[in-house]
């Protein structure tokens, strides 16, 4: 068939190199000028099934409600006079429920495993170079409390299959020495050796590079104005690049838009529960002695992770629910450097922090949307949230095959949301 993927991201390439794989005629349409441009562009750089406990929990409430109205709390929300706010958040608190928590961190971990060893066997069979480490993910705590739950939903992922294993102080710094100056904050740890960390937009670009010469056409510099419908299905797509207008047509259309789906979506009559959660990094250049972290870290209490990429070291993370704002607020930026230097004070940098934001589509259950529509013709590949590299692969592999009449491997409803 011909299929016409929407979006370049990690997600929408991945798509593209498995359908290309499959058999498929693929072509991609992007608006910026180089695939993985926008929120896969300075991300975490993890791929982390260790952090597949959905933002959805009961543990998570009270903390949103303690940081309303903090120009530097971990998540923020914004009020706006906007229903698809409001509604994704009622929906949110429904999947707040234990039966729906643990039903959700159980879908996310099988399709985060299976995406993870796609990717291992991806990156062995293309040579594929990112930055990677293959040195796995500690999640650390300086709190009881939170230590105390995160051992909890260690259980429940090792339930499930993850090598995600509760460490004490100690042990957080055999794994990472760089953490040894702040033995006195730390109370515990979890460990996934399994997970790894690398550059996304890298990863992106080396793998849209192997499907152009697989035959995948890339459109870039080509904004996607509207999709046509007619009898049913989806007719083409209307595309705005340096031709001017044009429409394209295919057999199957793939929507991997990030948080713009919804949007393109709505005229159509799909309601996606996805909304954009605004993420923060900064990238730091390291002197050859800089005291740094090798092994990729989350800080789960500040909703923060650090991963090395080669002399750089990435800081991403915190939410910021204001719709598609894009503003880089210096609050929050202050935030994210204040913490690092908590964590590594002797960490030595050349140069500014270079901060950026990105926009996450997330959806209140954190599990994306992968799946057919109501339009027979057309395909959902979105709402990855933080996940987007960790889910990318899996993702796209799983995608193919329903496009190809095939069942997927991992245990995950993929019902398009």
């Amino acid at each position: 068939m011909r299929v016409l993927v929407l979006g370049a991201g990690v997600v929408g390439t991945t798509s593209a190199w498995y359908l290309a794989r499959a058999g498929h005629e693929v072509t991609v349409v992007d608006r910026q000028p180089v695939p993985g441009n926008e929120t896969s562009f300075a991300n975490g750089g993890q791929i982390s099934v260790s952090h597949a406990e959905p933002w959805a929990n009961q543990h998570m409430l009270p903390r949103v409600f303690k940081w309303l109205g903090r120009e530097d709390a971990p998540l923020l929300w914004r009020w706006r006079a906007d229903p698809a706010q409001l509604s994704w958040g009622l929906r949110f608190l429904a999947e707040c429920l234990p039966g729906r928590t643990r039903r959700n961190i159980a879908a996310i971990v099988s399709l985060a495993l299976y995406s993870r060893q796609k990717l291992q066997l991806l990156r062995g069979e293309l040579g594929l170079n990112y930055d990677h480490l293959e040195r796995g993910i500690l999640h650390i705590y300086t709190e009881s409390g939170e230590f105390a739950h995160a051992s909890r939903t260690a259980g429940v992922m090792r339930e499930f299959g993850l090598d995600r294993r509760t460490v004490d102080a100690d042990e957080c710094i055999a794994i990472e020495p760089a953490l040894r100056d702040v033995r006195h904050l730390l109370v515990g740890g979890d460990y996934t050796a399994s997970d790894e960390s690398g550059d996304a937009h890298q990863f992106t670009r080396a793998l849209a590079g192997r499907a152009q010469q697989a035959g995948v056409k890339f459109c870039l510099d080509s904004r996607v104005d509207r999709i046509n419908s007619e009898n049913g299905k989806v007719s083409g797509v209307i595309v705005s690049g340096a031709n001017g207008n044009e429409e394209i047509g295919a057999d199957a259309y793939v929507v991997a838009l990030g948080s713009y789906s919804p949007l393109l979506l709505k005229p159509l009559g799909i309601d996606l529960p996805v909304y954009p959660a605004k993420g923060y990094s900064a990238t730091l250049t390291l002197t050859d002695d800089a005291h740094a972290p090798s092994v990729s870290l989350t800080d789960d209490e500040r909703k923060i992770v650090f991963s090395r990429l080669g002399k750089r070291l990435r800081i991403a993370g915190t939410a910021e629910f204001n719709g598609y704002n894009l503003d880089l607020n210096e609050a929050r930026c202050a935030a994210l450097m204040a913490r690092t230097r908590t964590l590594f004070p002797r960490l030595a940098t050349v140069g500014e922090p270079e901060f950026w934001t990105g926009l996450r589509p997330v959806t209140p259950s954190s599990q994306p949307c992968i799946g057919r529509t109501k339009l027979p013709n057309l395909w959902l590949n979105t709402g990855h949230g933080t996940l987007g590299w960790t889910l990318s692969c899996g993702s796209g592999a799983a995608l193919a095959d329903l496009i190809s009449g095939r069942h997927p491997e991992p245990e995950f409803p993929f019902a398009g949301c």
